[in-house]
């Protein structure tokens, strides 16, 4: 297995109490690499706690979609040794039309050509409503890939894709190589939740059923998806460690879930 990565977002509370001993925690566990979220907000600290951890963070989220000077956040990336720059999340309510998926479609090209000119990779995120959300029967998100120029890259979180009503492997395989990373999550998937979005204000802004997915992850395979076909279907890409909420103790969530990587991530490229 090469080595995988863990989204720093899964540890928001213990990043926000103390950054050096929140990811000294994570190195413990035995990452050697992170994903930061809004590194481009604090990124003298980010760079001393993962150089003092021995960490390394080949990507980073930060809503660059909709920020005024993207710059700032690309030059931040290059900061802490970046190679791709995701954007995390725009919200269902400009997810709906065709149009939307040309003007969000639009804005990535554009990002990816300035993040090129750095030397980084620049892409999206998922959710579930990009795949909810349809338009003359197809996912939005199906749309939305059709106009990306090659240089695009992606980040499948495969536990939204089929929460969203996606095959994730399918869905992995027909997009190959474009997709650089996944997010390695499980938990209870319920039809229930597939139609229950979150507000256009925040992913976190969210219905009673759909806050229920949010704390029914679980460690990887340990949930209802199927994880082992997940991983299989993109060997190439970096495997991320994320859970939005979790019950327990989430390091130890963490910790299983690298622990199940270490024993059944077999088609992990080197």
């Amino acid at each position: 297995m090469s080595a995988p990565s863990v989204q720093l977002y899964s540890v928001r509370d213990a990043i926000d109490e103390d950054v050096d001993a929140a990811v000294a925690r994570l190195a413990e566990i035995g990452f050697t690499r992170a994903e930061p979220y809004a590194f481009h907000l604090r990124t003298a600290d980010l760079k001393r706690a993962l150089t003092a951890a021995g960490v390394s963070a080949p990507s980073g989220h930060a809503a660059v979609i909709d920020a005024e000077d993207a710059s700032a956040i690309f030059d931040a990336a290059g900061e802490l040794g970046m190679t791709t720059v995701i954007d995390p999340f725009i919200p269902t309510d400009r997810w709906q039309t065709a149009d939307d998926a040309s003007r969000i479609a639009e804005r990535v090209n554009a990002l990816s050509e300035q993040a090129a000119a750095r030397g980084l990779e620049f892409g999206y995120h998922n959710h579930q409503w990009e795949f909810t959300n349809k338009v003359d029967g197809r996912p939005i998100y199906e749309l939305f890939v059709e106009q990306l120029a090659p240089a695009v890259v992606l980040e499948v979180d495969t536990f939204w894709a089929t929460v969203g009503g996606a095959d994730a492997p399918a869905v992995l395989r027909s997009l190959g190589e474009r997709v650089r990373a996944i997010h390695v999550k499980d938990g209870v998937i319920d039809d229930a939740i597939r139609n229950v979005l979150p507000s256009s204000e925040s992913a976190l802004i969210v219905p009673e059923a759909l806050q229920a997915a949010f704390e029914n992850q679980t460690p990887a395979g340990q949930g209802d998806v199927d994880v082992a076909a997940i991983l299989a279907a993109a060997p190439q890409a970096l495997r991320v460690v994320e859970f939005d909420a979790y019950k327990g103790d989430v390091f130890q969530g963490i910790a299983e879930s690298f622990a199940w990587l270490a024993e059944n991530d077999t088609e992990a490229a080197a």
